[in-house]
């Protein structure tokens, strides 16, 4: 379910996906409420573009650390690749 950011606290989160379109992050909501993961969407700059790289809008998905692993199998298992720290 989708929570705010006071829900968590002080605790380091986990960056789990970066939707660059709104379809794909209002879809990936459907899917980690289904699954009955707590998450944070909070909107965040990211670099687009090959030739003409762009500072773009994302949705990013976040979720408490002991979720990590979880969570991102819930993501590749709804079509996404999910975010990982050694290949952003």
């Amino acid at each position: 379910m989708r929570r705010p950011p006071e829900f968590f606290g002080e605790q380091e989160l986990d960056l789990i996906y970066v939707a660059r379109k709104l379809d794909d992050a209002l879809r990936l909501e459907g899917v980690l409420t289904q699954a009955g993961l707590d998450y944070l969407v909070e909107p965040d700059l990211y670099k687009g573009g090959v030739i003409f790289q762009s500072e773009r809008i994302g949705a990013f998905f976040y979720v408490a650390p002991e979720l990590g692993e979880s969570a991102r199998g819930t993501v590749a298992a709804a079509g996404y690749k999910p975010y990982d720290v050694e290949d952003p």
